[in-house]
Order: structure tokens, then sequence, then C-alpha cells
């Protein structure tokens, strides 16, 4: 069976001006075969994610939340919750979970700006960016227009860190408020 097209990869690669056959290179893989894993004929091994993840900045894991076999997917796939990493310029490097709005589009690579642009999109990435810049987490109630309504998500942000101690960018997870309402869980917004 053929796996999905990777328009995504192709996109961030692209956006560092880089051809496959730099990306191969420097993964030290055949041209061919980088050009098979883009197209989605072929899935990378972990070793070859890892590496090709490294070149252009991304997540490795990435190439395989598809494949929800692990505990912590199973666990969390039909949780309101939405798990993401972002790098220092706030493109996706991963994301787990999405909105049923956004499960057609490519995320990684691009901003939240590039997905979509209303008040929550604003405050969410006000609250990536703040986390980014101190290097301390945060926490805020956004209200986000989707195509079921308004949504209120309770969105926790943590700083990714790098074994040198450097924020290399932020973690978010993002639990649907609106949703648990109907499970009788009462929640109070502080101001």
């Amino acid at each position: 069976m053929r796996a999905l097209e990777r328009q995504w990869l192709k996109d961030i690669r692209e956006a560092k001006n880089m051809t496959q056959k730099d990306v191969a290179n420097q993964c030290y893989i055949d041209r061919s075969y980088y050009t098979q894993i883009e197209t989605g004929n072929r899935n990378p091994s972990r070793y070859v994610a890892i590496n090709i993840a490294k070149v252009l900045n991304f997540d490795p894991s990435v190439f395989f939340t598809e494949e929800l076999s692990s505990p912590f997917q199973l666990a969390l796939q039909n949780v309101p919750i939405v798990i993401a990493h972002s790098d220092l310029d706030l493109k996706y490097t991963w994301i787990f979970n999405r909105h049923d709005d956004f499960i057609d589009i490519d995320a990684i690579g691009k901003k939240d700006t590039d997905l979509a642009n209303n008040e929550g999109i604003d405050k969410l990435t006000a609250l990536k960016q703040r986390v980014i810049d101190s290097g301390i987490s945060g926490q805020c109630i956004i209200k986000f227009p989707l195509s079921e309504g308004w949504f209120n998500y309770l969105v926790f942000a943590s700083p990714l860190i790098d074994s040198l101690g450097q924020v290399t960018g932020v973690a978010t997870s993002s639990i649907n408020l609106t949703n648990l309402e109907p499970l009788g869980v009462n929640v109070i917004e502080k101001t």
C-alpha cells in the first residue's frame, strides 16, 4: 500500500532552498531513495528519518504519527487534546490530534498564521513567542472560531530546551474545554 504523499516534506525542503539531492547528500542516502520518501512511495527507517529531520529541522516522529501504534498515541487519539512542537520561528515541527478543520492541511513547516487568521491565533502566537523569549512556561484560555462554532482551549506552553540549555522552540498542549462541558467538567477561567 502506498503511503500518502508528503507535501509538507517538499514544502519544508523548498522553503530552505534545498534540492532533493542536497537533502539526500546531507543524509548520506541516495537521491532516488529520498525522492521515494518525499512522494510517499517509501517510509524511511528510524535512522534515516532522524537524519532528514535534522537536516530540515523538524521532529522525526512526524514520519510515524500516521501509524497509531504507541501507547501514547492510542491513549490520546480520542481525547480532546492537541499536542504540538514549534521551532524558534513558530513553525510546526510536530503536531498530534489536531481539530478536524485542519486534518487535511499540512501543518508541518507552517506557522499558525499560515493556517488561519483570527484573534485566537494571535493570542496563541503571542503565548508561544513569550515562552520562547522568556524560557518560562505559560498558559491561558484561548477562544477559537471553528466550523462547529467557538471553542475554548486551555493552552499550556513550555520551552523546548536542548542539551546545552538553549531554547530551541516551544511545546504546546491544548485541551478543548468546550468538549469537556458535556462530561460535567466545570471550567472556571482565572483572571
